[in-house]
């Protein structure tokens, strides 16, 4: 793996660390790669539940190295967090703009430093912000907010972000990856990983779709859950009044998503 991004993993946590502290973790292309590989891993590997993001401080991403000239610089890991089957959490512990604050928007979860600044300023250099931020920015934050930080291209703090939608919680900047790691813990110890992973799917794809059609697709993997690995194991969980022991594999019990079967749907697959 590469220096530029750290990765560790324990107790079905893989914590992924943007490296570059002298570039306060600005990409460059090995960084992009090495973070799309390592992306590609969480999502293959059984034993990893969780995945976190997070910065080498004092920063999260300062965006593009612009100093880079080796090959283009893009937001658009390959596969994004969302397209990853495991819950992907962004532990923003300093400062991110741009391609940053764009991979953050990525994720399910966003814990940010309350004294970072945040912004998407590519319309002042002349540009247009990408890594799908006018895709996600909009579903977190609504269309007149998404206009405000898109079209100005103005800088904003963690309570602002906060206030909009943007983030679960604003903390202190030490505070920060902690509590995304408490939250990672209760996540890959609490839920079941096939019903978490689903859950995942169900709330990016469900946007835009009709309200019967969200229905279907609900009850037609309940269906799929209750022939796992995993089912009657919370039920006889809480019968003994112990943590559940979840064996099921994401793999291995992944439904197939057709489209010929749900109508309205559009898999991210």
């Amino acid at each position: 793996m590469s220096s530029e991004l750290l990765v560790d993993v324990s107790t079905g946590i893989a914590v992924l660390t943007l490296n570059r502290p002298a570039k306060q973790n600005a990409f460059n292309p090995a960084m992009t790669e090495a973070l799309g590989a390592a992306l590609k891993r969480c999502d293959a590997d059984d034993a990893i539940r969780v995945v976190v993001i997070t910065g080498t401080p004092p920063a999260f991403c300062a965006g593009a190295d612009l100093s880079d000239r080796v090959g283009e610089v893009s937001a658009s890991i390959d596969p994004p967090p969302f397209r990853v089957r495991k819950p992907v959490i962004a532990a923003v512990n300093g400062h991110a703009v741009g391609a940053g604050l764009a991979l953050a928007l990525q994720c399910d979860l966003r814990y940010l430093a309350d004294d970072a600044v945040y912004a998407l300023s590519q319309v002042r250099r002349g540009v247009l912000a990408d890594g799908y931020v006018h895709w996600t920015l909009p579903r977190l934050v609504g269309l007149a907010n998404a206009a405000d930080i898109l079209l100005t291209g103005r800088t904003f703090d963690g309570a602002e972000a906060r206030a909009m939608g943007l983030a679960n919680a604003c903390l202190p900047a030490a505070e920060v990856v902690p509590t995304a790691m408490a939250v990672a813990h209760d996540i890959a110890g609490g839920s079941a990983p096939l019903s978490a992973a689903l859950s995942k799917r169900l709330l990016w794809e469900g946007v835009g779709l009709e309200p019967d059609v969200v229905a279907r697709l609900e009850a037609d993997l309940n269906e799929h859950i209750a022939e796992g690995r995993d089912a009657g194991e919370a039920m006889v969980a809480f019968r003994e009044r112990r943590q559940p022991s979840w064996s099921g594999s994401i793999n291995d019990e992944w439904p197939s998503w057709a489209r010929t079967k749900w109508s309205g749907q559009q898999s991210l697959d």
